[in-house]
């Protein structure tokens, strides 16, 4: 294919070495020449985007004033022909950048929630770590969040927690971490449902059984064990504060043995002597205990529908009921 162009001259004047003095003059005045070139057949010709804004930019102020684009200053801080813009912009803003991507047309305009955040709009909250302050403190604040929404609503609190221990025995925090949310529960006016998945040991237990009455679940394998709290690590302390340490711990198992009796409907005396040693519980044990009133498993309504009250029972065992025995 070829293509005539234009071009002004681009020779000069010969020197006296090049040609003597006969040689005559040619005339380079002509202040343009046609050159023609042959372009290769199968050359691929970038294509501009009309749409440009930069070129956009450039054939308008070339088609009003061009003398803007020819008389360009020799040195310039600034790239070429950016200063024709009002606000130069290296660079597009990640708006136009998402805009201008096509795998990214359903991408959402504003990050995600995070999923406590999604659990919390359920009025779920979730305790999945030690009784540390960090859970407390989200803890609390979530359920004074909840109330604060609606004060009828009920709250649901998920428990597979090692209380105030590590799974090890460890002690990770103290056991008034334990106190503040289950005195935060207390104040509420919501029902509060409490759901055992997997374990609710130590304090965790106390706050399974501190659910609303009749709203305490546990799920078929979920464990949940009372025990002694811990003293802390003593370090380098002296004899007398390793004392003081205990008597702590003293008044907290003491306060811990009260409440426990009080949700579980035991005695004070048949929770101490349980809790000399941990005593682990499954579903059955705890529900029989007291510290949940219901197992939870999928398709139980339907098998409890199904089953003949003690009565069919009786006659068809051949038992007849007399004066109420």
């Amino acid at each position: 294919m070829a293509t005539c162009l234009r071009l002004p001259m681009l020779t000069s004047i010969p020197t006296s070495s090049s040609y003597s003095s006969s040689t005559p003059r040619r005339n380079f005045t002509t202040p343009f020449c046609s050159i023609k070139f042959n372009a290769p057949i199968n050359s691929k010709i970038p294509i501009l985007n009309p749409n440009d804004p930069f070129l956009s930019k450039l054939a308008s102020v070339a088609s009003t004033s061009p003398e803007t684009l020819l008389n360009r200053p020799i040195h310039s801080d600034t790239p070429p022909f950016l200063d024709i813009f009002d606000s130069p912009k290296l660079m597009a803003t990640p708006a136009q950048v998402e805009r201008s991507v096509s795998y990214n047309e359903h991408r959402p305009r504003r990050p995600p929630p995070d999923l406590p955040s999604l659990l919390l709009h359920g009025r779920i909250i979730y305790i999945g770590m030690p009784l540390v302050p960090a859970v407390t403190e989200l803890v609390v604040a979530e359920l004074m969040y909840l109330q604060w929404m609606d004060p009828k609503e009920p709250i649901y609190i998920y428990i597979n927690s090692t209380g105030t221990t590590r799974d090890d025995g460890e002690t990770v925090g103290m056991e008034t971490e334990g106190f503040a949310i289950y005195d935060a529960m207390m104040q509420l006016k919501n029902e509060i449902h409490t759901v055992a998945v997997g374990a609710a040991i130590g304090q965790a237990c106390l706050l399974l059984s501190a659910g609303t009455p009749g709203k305490r679940f546990m799920m078929p394998h979920a464990k949940a064990m009372i025990q002694q709290p811990r003293v802390p690590s003593s370090g380098l302390m002296p004899a007398s504060d390793v004392l003081i340490r205990a008597k702590e711990v003293i008044i907290n198992r003491d306060t811990l043995i009260k409440l426990l009796a009080k949700h579980t409907g035991n005695s004070e005396e048949t929770v101490t002597n349980v809790m000399k040693r941990p005593f682990y519980m499954d579903s059955t044990t705890a529900k029989e205990f007291g510290v949940i009133d219901k197992i939870l498993w999928r398709g139980q309504e339907k098998v409890m529908a199904d089953v003949a009250p003690p009565e069919v029972w009786d006659k068809g065992a051949g038992i007849k009921v007399v004066d109420g025995f």
